[in-house]
Formats: structure tokens, sequence, C-alpha cells
């Protein structure tokens, strides 16, 4: 064990193993771009943890004494196995292998709170002997640790994250929304594979899914859009929000859910009444017949969009789900043909097809002016390769009671939205003998 402030003194970055000042460099500028979430998680949570940090000790002359327990009864057999003291003659110097990140987070952190230098870190030692052999080996060690490392699912994330606000109302909604809570209502697990070794829902949804309108990744996506209003540390991911924060925000999510529930073509109460979700969703050569908010990608669209226009107060919350409620909610029928080929009868996964739906969404519920009306058409025309079936004149009839955009959006957040545009489509398949996205 060591001190966040030994640690911050003592260990230095692995790229001092470069002899090239520009690889260096380059290291060091991407560790200070990816680090001020762990730095921001150290500063803001009671409950901050970090993983153990593997380091390589270079030069000292490090030394070991194996020590032994004295147990004349047998209690601690075993327990004194590779049990010792590990010296250096002071003159070693320790760089890390793997939590380069969070080393760099302790480092920052410790600057603006001083007091965290007393905490405890893991710190697992390995020799680096300075010669060409002793470099191959630690560079070989460093490459395996960071090549190989599996990332966390997003489903394990939202599963165990206790300080991800929306992580903890997802959970919320699973266990206490009385449409969602149904078994199998929300898919969490795929499959349950030999000795228990699970596969997690992602994105999609198999075609055959008895009961499952959604998945759990899905959904948390879906709230994160209609929670556009809530607080801000609801959507810090690396502090929990307090007991009062996250009641008030369940209740909002709670009555914007309904709304979509009850507003998307009557989703819940088709679903009550269905023998199971197959049916909903479309029997076999009839996908075209299927109700569109059983598609996750359609999920995701709508609640994307009807933020947006309630965000840049082009109508109410009201306003939009009445509009919604007025869709023809049939997969074989605008606006859901962005993302359906009728003629194959399957979904089209690409990324300008989901774009394209966004567009006609906003256009079918609150468009903002002919020429965005135009353009729309247009966008659709050209990756679909035919005229949409709405002609602008009747489009033109929606722009009443529509109010011209008022908020400004930044830079910044139209980066952040790209991203997760390109997060979300990152998972949307080419082509679906299973899913149903």
């Amino acid at each position: 064990m060591m001190k966040y402030g030994e640690v911050a003194r003592q260990v230095q970055f692995a790229h001092e193993l470069s002899t090239n000042p520009e690889l260096g460099q380059l290291v060091q500028r991407g560790l200070s771009d990816r680090t001020k979430d762990i730095t921001s998680y150290l500063l803001n949570s009671e409950h901050r943890f970090l993983g153990a940090i593997v380091v390589a000790a270079w030069g000292g002359e490090p030394h070991y004494t194996p020590l032994s327990i004295d147990d004349p009864n047998g209690v601690l057999s075993g327990i004194d196995r590779e049990f010792g003291v590990l010296t250096f003659d002071g003159t070693q110097q320790y760089f890390a292998l793997d939590g380069q990140h969070r080393l760099r987070a302790i480092k920052d952190a410790i600057k603006q709170n001083p007091k965290l230098a007393s905490e405890d870190i893991c710190v697992l030692m390995v020799t680096h002997y300075d010669s060409p052999d002793g470099r191959i080996r630690t560079r070989r060690l460093f490459s395996n640790i960071n090549r190989n490392a599996v990332k966390t699912a997003a489903a394990e994330d939202i599963v165990l994250d206790e300080d991800d606000g929306f992580a903890v109302l997802s959970r919320r909604l699973l266990e206490e929304h009385e449409f969602l809570k149904v078994e199998g209502r929300v898919k969490v697990i795929t499959r349950v594979g030999e000795e228990g070794l699970l596969k997690l829902a992602g994105n999609s949804i198999n075609k055959s899914e008895p009961k499952a309108l959604t998945t759990l990744p899905v959904l948390y996506d879906v709230i994160q859009y209609l929670g556009w209003d809530l607080p801000g540390v609801v959507r810090e991911t690396k502090a929990r929000p307090s007991a009062e924060v996250l009641e008030k925000s369940y209740g909002i999510l709670v009555e914007r859910l309904d709304g979509l529930l009850d507003n998307c073509g009557g989703v819940r109460e088709r679903l009550l009444n269905a023998l199971n979700a197959r049916e909903v969703r479309g029997a076999k050569d009839r996908e075209g017949e299927g109700h569109p908010f059983m598609r996750p990608v359609i999920q995701k669209a709508v609640a994307r969009v009807v933020s947006e226009i309630v965000r840049q107060e082009n109508l109410t919350w009201p306003d939009v789900m009445k509009r919604l409620s007025q869709l023809e909610w049939r997969m074989n029928a605008a606006p859901w043909i962005s993302v359906f080929s009728v003629s194959a009868g399957k979904m089209l996964g690409g990324k300008d097809n989901v774009q394209v739906l966004c567009e006609m969404l906003h256009t079918h519920l609150a468009p903002t002016s002919a020429q965005a009306i135009k353009r729309a058409r247009k966008a659709y025309r050209d990756i679909r390769g035919e005229a949409y079936p709405v002609s602008e004149e009747q489009f033109m009839q929606g722009l009443d009671g529509v109010k011209a955009p008022s908020v400004k959006v930044s830079p910044l957040e139209v980066h952040e939205l790209s991203e997760q545009v390109q997060r979300e489509l990152a998972d949307i398949p080419s082509a679906e003998p299973e899913d149903a996205m």
C-alpha cells in the first residue's frame, strides 16, 4: 500500500522509457486530456476508490527478504507464502505500467486538495532492468497490460454505478415503474452461457423476444434525452446526486416516459393487450405493420427530437405529445420509412438513415420554416432515392403554433451531441439477421 502523496511524488510515467522526446510529449498530452473525469471523481466523490496501479521499479538494488509466521498449530498455513520485505537503496525510480491516467489524476487532484495525499492505493510492484533485454521485457509488459485490458460493457456500468445519476434512475425505473418493472420488459441479459457466463443487452432487440420493449442501455440513453433540464449533478457521473435531487428527477422522468408510452401509438396499451411482444413488433413477412416504437433506434430518435423541440421552445411538452400521437404508428408509414425498407421488409441501419429520421421527425412535429421543410425532404430523397410521401404543402400546415428556435447551441454542445450520436450508431448493425434495432 502507498499513500496518494507518495505515489504523486515518486511514481513517474511510462513515457520515460522512450528516448524520443516527441513520443514522450505525445503520451503526456494524451494523459492530460483524458484524466479530467478521474480527477473530478477524486475531488468530489465521498466514496472514491481507485484500483491498483502496476508500477515498475527501476534500479535501487532491490532486495527481497522472505519472512515466515510462527504458527505451531498450522492455522495460518499458506498465508505466509511469498510474504516478506522488499527494500531498495534509495536510488530507485518508479514508473507506472498500468494506471497512468489514475496516476495523472492523483497528481492533479492533490494539487487542488492536499488532504487527498493521505488516501491509500494498492501498488503492484515489478522489477525493471535497465538493459536492452530489460527494456524489451518492460515495454512488452506495458503493451500487454494496456492492449488486452477489457472495457466493461455499457450495461455493466449502468447496473453497478452508484455515482452516475442516470444509472441510478435507470435501475429505479426497472424496480418501481409499473410498466417497465415487468420481468423481461426491459432486457438486461440476453443469454446465460456455460458456467454462468452472461451476455448483456446492447442497443438492439432480437426479433423473437417475447416480452421486451427495450434494453437497459437504450432506456439509459432515452432518459438522458428526456432529462434535458435536470440539475447538472445528475449528469455528473463521478458524484452521486443527493436523495432529494434523485427523487425529484425520478418524478420528472416518469411523467415524460409515460407521455411517450401513451402518445407513441399507445405502445403500452398495445403490449398489455397483445399475446407477446413479437406480435406488436411485427410478424415475419409483415414487419411493415409492426409498431415503430418497438424498435430501440426509433425510441432514441423520438426521445432526442422531442427533447430538442422543447429545449428550443418550438413547442411545449403537451403540444409536442399531442402532435406525436397524431403520427401514423406503422413501420411502413412516414417518417419511419427513413429507417425501414418497405420492399425488403427490414431496417436500414446506416448513420444517414438515422439522421434523416431525426430530421423528418422534426419536420412532422415542429417544422420551423419552409426552408427547413425543403431541406428535410431533400435529405430523404438523397438517401432513399425516392420522394417523401408527405408534400411540402402538407408540412406547411404544421408551421402554425411553432416558434422559431430561441435556444443557441454552443460549439461544445454540438461536439458532445455529435460524439453521443456516433456512440449510439456504433451498435447499429448494417444487416439484421437477428437484430430488430
